[in-house]
């Protein structure tokens, strides 16, 4: 999949943050609910403007943002 057909970034929109194209659903919303256990379908309930594409690319965007990191060890 290639998250740059499905994630945005527009300095006018949530602040620059990276956002499903078209909404206001930031990649962070996304991943923060994932991680604090809500479900796939749980999401698309309730955002309703979201596809499964959208969650699936937000993961991916995440993934690809993960990889480009150094890890300092202090």
């Amino acid at each position: 999949m290639n998250y740059r057909d499905r994630i945005g970034l527009n300095p006018d929109i949530m602040l620059g943050k990276p956002t499903i194209k078209g909404t206001r659903i930031t990649v962070e919303l996304i991943l923060r609910k994932l991680a604090e256990g809500a479900s796939e379908r749980e999401l698309l309930e309730a955002y309703p403007h979201l596809e499964r594409a959208d969650v699936l690319a937000a993961l991916s965007y995440g993934a690809d943002v993960i990889s480009k990191e150094e890890m300092i060890v202090g």
